[in-house]
């Protein structure tokens, strides 16, 4: 077992680091007000490595890969909904639940561009039980009609349809899931279209995918119901020399067309930034939409831990003071680790790096900056970073009653030997 500080340990650390913050300028109590505002989107394919439930042990393609084989992985809607339901116990604040197309709950089988609000309504109503909102994505991949790794921007019309119908459906249940819930459901397309080796003509395929995607979003729905982004890739498993949906497509598009853009932490080269790209596209864009991932190498999709990078993107959005312009949405899937923790871990480290972003005496680094005076500028920022914000933190977690500290991981293991082991 893992001891956990006593409330008074808490209490007594956090009248501390409020001192310390306070010789600063820094209002504790206004930063832990406004990380309670952040809703995170978890992504509910981390509970099941991505298999969905329209076809259970159905192959995954599409340049999607999860590895490892943890025992304990949800089988059914209801056991997903358990697992997403004891993630929400150990992390602080109120948070969403992202899902995929193919994680519809529903006795028949339903063809992907056939799909309804109703197909979904049990996750609707889970959700409205539990007071959170949902979030919706297309599923483009592991599918008999994406198997050539082409899908909206196909050269064969009548694949190309059945995707643009598949996108249209996937918008009306978001729709409906943002009535249903009386805010904004955020719907996020993604495809895996592109080639292993060089392209004769990366011209045509971007055609298409520019005309489908306008044939999708021709209907106007109302942004208090479902808000669109388009998301880009640099690369994929069987796209490695062509991506269709690049940054430079979706970027345009996004601004020719007012819709989100995705910026996903995993999509870009090991040296490229996502923390510098948000400040760079909303200036243009109306929201992005943060997917959260840690690439190692490539695309893999580790879980979130707290990096610099993790820490640089809260950051450039509290500096930006945009946190009601970003979705903060985690998208990894690691099936060689227990996947309760491995959505808490994530999650946790996220809020982390929030708190420590809303924690910064930022109009006194922008006054120094104004001012010219660099070298103050940097020994603050390195100073910070040795600023007691885990005491804030443990206080954030003991206010919101879920475990303070490490202690969590005794309720996890908890769990998996009570539920997830008999799986």
């Amino acid at each position: 077992m893992i001891a956990a500080l006593d409330a008074k340990a808490v209490e007594r650390n956090y009248q501390a680091a409020q001192e310390a913050y306070a010789a600063l300028g820094v209002d504790t109590e206004a930063a832990l007000s406004r990380l309670a505002g952040v809703q995170l989107s978890l992504h509910c394919w981390q509970g099941d490595d991505v298999g969905g439930f329209e076809n259970p042990g159905g192959e995954l393609t599409g340049g999607i890969q999860a590895t490892g084989n943890y025992p304990g992985k949800a089988r059914t809607p209801d056991e997903l909904r358990d697992d997403l339901e004891t993630v929400f116990r150990l992390i602080p604040g109120r948070h969403r639940v992202a899902l995929h197309a193919i994680y519809l709950d529903y006795p028949e089988k339903v063809e992907r561009n056939a799909l309804e609000p109703k197909h979904f309504q049990r996750w609707i109503d889970w959700a409205k039980g539990l007071g959170i909102s949902l979030d919706f994505n297309g599923s483009f991949f592991s599918h008999p009609k994406s198997a050539d790794g082409f899908t909206l921007s196909h050269p064969d019309p009548g694949i190309r349809r059945f995707w643009v119908e598949h996108a249209i459906a996937c918008r009306h249940v978001s729709a409906a899931i943002g009535r249903a819930q009386g805010n904004p459901c955020v719907n996020n397309l993604w495809l895996p279209d592109g080639e292993k080796d060089l392209p004769a003509d990366r011209w045509s395929p971007r055609a298409r995918l520019r005309e489908a995607l306008d044939t999708i979003f021709a209907e106007e729905i109302p942004t208090a119901e479902t808000k669109d982004a388009v998301e880009s890739k640099l690369f994929g498993i069987g796209s490695e020399s062509y991506v269709v949906g690049s940054l430079e497509f979706y970027l345009a598009y996004a601004v020719s067309r007012g819709k989100l853009l995705t910026l996903d932490t995993g999509h870009f080269h090991p040296t490229e930034l996502v923390s510098d790209k948000i400040s760079a596209v909303l200036q243009y864009v109306p929201e992005v939409l943060l997917h959260v991932s840690r690439g190692v190498r490539w695309d893999s999709d580790h879980v979130v831990v707290l990096s610099d990078e993790v820490r640089a993107i809260a950051e450039e959005v509290v500096r930006g003071n945009a946190l009601d312009r970003v979705c903060f949405g985690l998208d990894f899937f690691d099936a060689s680790i227990n996947r309760v923790a491995a959505w808490t871990i994530g999650a946790r480290a996220t809020l982390k790096a929030l708190l420590i972003a809303l924690l910064e005496p930022t109009a006194m680094l922008q006054e120094l900056e104004a001012k010219g005076d660099r070298t103050a500028r940097l020994a603050l920022m390195d100073e910070l970073k040795s600023m007691p914000f885990a005491a804030v933190w443990d206080q954030y977690c003991y206010r919101n009653e879920v475990p303070v500290g490490a202690a969590w991981i005794n309720e996890m293991r908890a769990y998996e030997a009570r539920v997830l082991a008999a799986r």
